[in-house]
């Protein structure tokens, strides 16, 4: 039996004072206690202290597990913490005291979102009927995603697994998740955006210095936007994808990284992109990365003389909210002050709006397809291997769905995994046979086509890049059942990147934010403008986390 949502949020936090008693245990051998305020700590804070012998990274570990037993069960951020993070820092204690030569990230502190595979833990994607705690079956992966290799390689402290929309279905809130709602750490009143809800709200309330997580359709962006962080949605294959659960990962779905900085934003985007042999989507990459790095080369001069087109009709007929186009005309002076020009709706006349609002073909095929192939790379000691496996699993545990699910997207319902229609002949040779690769071509031909229409505005108006207000009005209610939506939708469908940063607050207090958006691969260029317009602004919102319970209504509205 499924639990309810009010009850599933104090398993959560039951496990998570349990989680923190054992990763107490770990730390018998722990240098004498030492005060760390990790309150807003930067990467390179924490290069600073540990070379100087200021704390190890085992005590600035345990600081932030301190600081995550303190706060967390008030906002719900992370749904399972690492058992070896002390042991790791340890390590990195030890290689330090010996000389060894070690990473970039060596001791920073990670979150990271729980679709994304961790060897020996289980990936519950927020749903009920893969977590064992809520009455399930785990998934555990016997291999990390090539992402946490990475991450890994560069010495840093994987803190623990953050909380999401069951599936990743919900671009608004982790309403759906068997762990419980997640609360936006500016403000647990507003819906912390979805589907990266806890990775945002764990760097937003700095429980770890950075994070990760994934986007299909604004499950990057809208996070970072509600709760004040920096976050970048990168090009396609920029970043290998592999042994995450899919919801695209032949054609759309990215990994990307979070923090409070620009700065810290592009340090960990050097160490998580680039090519990996697991993921041969990632040789894309050659030649397109900076050769010095994200972070060697960010100015707080790239907007002089910079051009930028700002959203408008031409993108999308979607009117801002009058409060949000006064917060926008705000950061439009402020880029303007930092030499930029400015174009105004580049887009209008092109017939780009209807291009992407037509959408691309049916894609059910690939789904199939990509989780036949994610379950397979569990291993062969997990639950399921198979996508017939998968299917059956709700039936065998006797849970249907989390609460909510079906209204805020079924992984079986139109669209997910459910049984094609008698005239989907595709996707039911697909689902007979998910190892096949299936026929793209038609909806890579229709990306082309709407990379092409926004190539040629660009180059006719010599932009550098386009800026949008991240979303088109003030975010909602964490329970108001209304769904977040973005500005920049359909920069999806193209791979485009873009780069989230805060840019303001609405008179509530409630965060605004801004995203660059460029040409594939444009990264470099988009942190560039982030970082300038963040050094001359400072808008980012530091919240005051409280310690009491959030009134939890017994039945939480579906969102529409």
């Amino acid at each position: 039996m499924a639990l309810p949502i009010r009850t599933a949020a104090i398993v959560a936090t039951t496990l998570l004072v349990e989680l923190f008693a054992t990763s107490r245990t770990l730390s018998a051998t722990e240098r004498p206690a030492v005060a760390i305020d990790v309150a807003e700590i930067t990467i390179a804070d924490v290069r600073a202290a540990l070379e100087k012998g200021s704390y190890s990274a085992e005590q600035l570990t345990q600081a932030f597990l301190n600081r995550i037993a303190a706060y967390d069960p008030y906002y719900n951020s992370i749904i399972s913490l690492n058992p070896n993070a002390l042991a790791d820092a340890r390590r990195i204690d030890a290689r330090r005291g010996a000389g060894e030569s070690l990473g970039p990230l060596a001791g920073v502190a990670v979150v990271i979102k729980d679709s994304i595979d961790i060897a020996g833990m289980a990936t519950t994607n927020g749903w009920a009927v893969t977590a064992a705690a809520a009455g399930g079956f785990d998934l555990i992966p016997e291999r990390d995603a090539p992402v946490v290799a990475k991450l890994r390689a560069a010495d840093a402290i994987i803190l623990g697994k953050a909380n999401l929309s069951a599936l990743s279905r919900s671009s608004t809130s982790a309403n759906t998740s068997w762990r419980g709602p997640v609360f936006n750490a500016v403000n647990r009143d507003i819906a912390p955006g979805g589907s990266s809800a806890g990775t945002a709200t764990a760097i937003g309330a700095s429980f770890a210095v950075v994070g990760l997580g994934e986007e299909t359709g604004g499950s990057i962006q809208n996070p970072a936007g509600a709760q004040s962080v920096v976050a970048v949605k990168p090009t396609f294959a920029l970043i290998p994808n592999i042994g995450m659960q899919p919801s695209n990962l032949e054609l759309q779905d990215v990994v990307g990284p979070f923090a409070r900085t620009v700065t810290d934003v592009a340090i960990l985007l050097d160490a998580i992109s680039g090519y990996t042999v697991e993921d041969p989507k990632t040789v894309a990459s050659f030649g397109n990365r900076p050769a010095r790095g994200y972070a060697a080369g960010l100015t707080d001069k790239a907007l002089r003389g910079a051009r930028i087109g700002l959203y408008g009709p031409g993108w999308s007929d979607r009117a801002l909210s009058p409060e949000t186009q006064k917060l926008f005309d705000a950061a439009v002076a402020e880029l303007r002050a930092q030499g930029a020009t400015i174009v105004r709706d580049p887009f209008a006349g092109s017939g780009f709006a209807a291009l992407r609002t037509s959408g691309p073909p049916n894609s059910r095929a690939v789904y199939f397809y990509d989780w036949e192939a994610y379950l397979q790379r569990l291993g062969p000691n997990a639950v399921v291997n198979t996508l017939s496996e998968y299917r059956a699993l709700p039936t065998v545990v006797g849970l249907k769905t989390a609460p909510h699910l079906n209204e805020a997207g079924d992984l079986f319902g139109p669209g997910g995994l459910r049984a094609p229609s008698p005239d989907d002949a595709a996707a039911i040779a697909q689902l007979e046979n998910p190892t096949i690769p299936p026929d793209l071509s038609a909806n890579f031909a229709y990306r082309e086509k709407y990379l092409a229409a926004f190539r040629s505005v660009m180059k006719a108006h010599n932009l550098d890049a386009m800026v949008f207000p991240q979303a088109p009005e003030e975010y909602p209610g964490v329970f108001a059942g209304q769904r977040m939506s973005q500005t920049a939708a359909g920069m999806n469908t193209p791979n485009l990147p873009g780069v989230v940063v805060p840019a303001g607050k609405y008179a509530s207090g409630t965060p605004f934010a801004i995203m660059f958006v460029g040409d594939l691969w444009a990264e470099g260029a988009l942190l560039n403008f982030a970082y300038d317009y963040e050094q001359a602004t400072h808008h980012r919102i530091v919240p005051k986390l409280v310690t009491e319970p959030y009134p939890v209504p017994k039945e939480i509205p579906p969102e529409r």
